[in-house]
């Protein structure tokens, strides 16, 4: 009771409720079509992903929503605060894969330890996931993190966002397509840049590098992860 008025007198009650109850949700619809035990496996790592946007936003002192997320989509924060410098930007955007990675990693390794599949495959997707989010093109985290680097490199995501579409195509990708569709023509014409603060050398380097070692981690992870299942897809 103390705490549900605490809740109240804050004014979060709202925000809880609507962050744990689409995690619910989300949980309840995955569960139909894959089990509880994986539906709440995968919505953890996600919620997990997620809580690096949210702890990274806070330890800049920005203003930040709950995680909500939507099935079939993934979750989200929204930021309350806009036109972030390019640091903050990939600062905050590459916390997410890390946490997210960091908890898939715990889940492989429990999986190594128990010989459980269902471990495995949770260790697996969230492992995809993260990389799947690393692809450079805004809105999704690697967008905003390469930004930092050069906006150009937004140029990149687009085969690789085609290459992902053609190999399992999904509506999702098209609104990720649709939303990126502006930032990519500003990085055409030239005109992303303009207003940008510009990142010193060493800031590139650090958050290109991390990126980089992000992403080789995650791929030789999810590959290995991959044949130890034993199974050709998933």
């Amino acid at each position: 009771m103390k705490l549900l008025l605490a809740l109240l007198a804050a004014g979060k009650l709202g925000k809880v409720a609507l962050s744990g109850g689409t995690m619910l949700l989300s949980v309840f619809v995955y569960a139909i079509s894959y089990g509880w035990a994986y539906a709440i496996g995968i919505v953890g790592l996600l919620f997990v992903h997620e809580m690096g946007h949210f702890i990274a936003a806070k330890n800049r002192g920005l203003a930040v929503g709950a995680p909500v997320f939507i099935p079939f989509v993934g979750a989200w924060i929204s930021l309350k605060t806009v036109d972030l410098d390019p640091e903050t930007e990939a600062y905050v955007g590459l916390a997410g894969p890390m946490l997210g990675t960091a908890g898939a990693f715990l889940c492989y390794l429990y999986a190594q330890e128990s010989g459980q599949k269902l471990w495995l495959a949770i260790a697996y997707t969230g492992f995809i996931l993260n990389l799947f989010n690393l692809i450079p093109l805004t809105p999704l985290d690697g967008g905003r993190i390469v930004s930092v680097v050069s906006p150009k490199l937004w140029l990149l995501g687009v085969p690789l966002l085609c290459g992902v579409f053609f190999w399992k195509p999904s509506p999702m990708l098209l609104i990720i397509a649709v939303l990126a569709a502006p930032k990519v023509w500003a990085a055409i014409k030239g005109e992303a840049s303009e207003g940008r603060q510009i990142a010193s050398l060493q800031i590139k380097l650090q958050y290109g590098i991390q990126y980089l070692l992000l992403i080789v981690v995650l791929a030789v992870l999810a590959l290995d992860a991959h044949e130890k299942m034993g199974v050709r897809s998933f």
